[in-house]
């Protein structure tokens, strides 16, 4: 999105890196991601936003969608491959090649809505995992968990709709608020667990939301996967946002809902990444949101 934008390709060379310096890279196993086909996008998007978002890609420089959002000539690529990150992830941890995954991709993609690209996002990489799931290989139930500063509406609009409603869905978040996108408080659907918090909050109080409100709830739903929105830009290092958690708080994060998925979902988690815009906190949180899923 030009060098000057947050949401840059440094953001994957940081996890990278991280991974390296930690010595979690050599026990993990490396997919590269295929391209989504179309028939999977359709499930999440309006095939006439599709279109619209392929005829905005630019041959060179930059086009913006939105102000915050730009596209270049391999954008529409670039994201094809975040979602089919997701749905290669999502096919191997059915079928039991992988116990769970993490999707380290760009552009994130829970602000997507159905027909609106948003938030640095152009498609909704969870979203359309979730779908898939649902629709390709038969589950009955699928939780969605969203860590992100900010609040997952395009995730939200997408599996809110009552075809997907609360017997087969349920989405639990917190974020911070009021602030992008100003949504979330109003009326949510049932199956949509929306906590916001204020600026400022920090690892207790998020803590508090994962065993009293979260867990709970996912207890009772009993998700036979989950997918997990994982941002990271909820850091007190990151200055996109004013939360103040710290890597042991995702960490902690990570372990319950590990606990969770191994009493209900065979110990099926997909992980994609969304924000996270302070290169060393980013670099740091994702590995160790990594370390606990891999059980290093």
């Amino acid at each position: 999105m030009g060098s000057w934008h947050p949401e840059c390709p440094a953001r994957l060379a940081s996890i990278q890196d991280r991974l390296i310096i930690t010595g979690l890279a050599q026990h993990l196993e490396y997919i590269e991601a295929p391209q989504a086909p179309i028939d999977a996008l359709v499930r999440a998007h309006d095939p006439g936003y599709l279109q619209m978002l392929r005829r905005s890609i630019p041959e060179d420089g930059y086009y913006s969608l939105d102000p915050d959002t730009l596209v270049c000539a391999h954008s529409w690529e670039a994201a094809q491959r975040a979602v089919g990150a997701v749905l290669e992830a999502t096919d191997r941890v059915i079928g039991k090649e992988l116990e769970n995954a993490f999707c380290a991709v760009r552009p994130p993609g829970h602000h997507a809505r159905p027909a609106m690209a948003m938030g640095f996002c152009l498609l909704n990489n969870v979203a359309i995992g979730v779908l898939h799931a649902l629709e390709v290989h038969g589950l009955e139930r699928v939780a969605v968990v969203d860590f992100d500063v900010h609040h997952g509406n395009g995730t939200e609009e997408i599996l809110a709709a009552i075809k997907y409603g609360g017997e087969r869905v349920l989405m639990t978040s917190f974020f911070q608020h009021p602030f992008y996108p100003y949504s979330g408080t109003d009326n949510p659907m049932e199956n949509m667990v929306n906590v916001p918090l204020p600026a400022g909050s920090d690892g207790t109080r998020v803590r508090a939301v994962v065993d009293e409100i979260w867990i709970p709830r996912l207890e009772r739903f009993r998700p036979q996967m989950i997918f997990v929105s994982a941002g990271f830009d909820a850091h007190r290092e990151d200055d996109i946002g004013q939360m103040s958690l710290v890597e042991a708080d995702y960490a902690y994060i990570t372990q319950r809902l590990m606990e969770v998925a191994r009493r209900h979902s065979q110990g099926r988690i997909v992980s994609s990444l969304e924000g996270g815009y302070n290169l060393s906190a980013l670099g740091r949180s994702a590995a160790t949101h990594v370390r606990v899923l891999a059980q290093l």
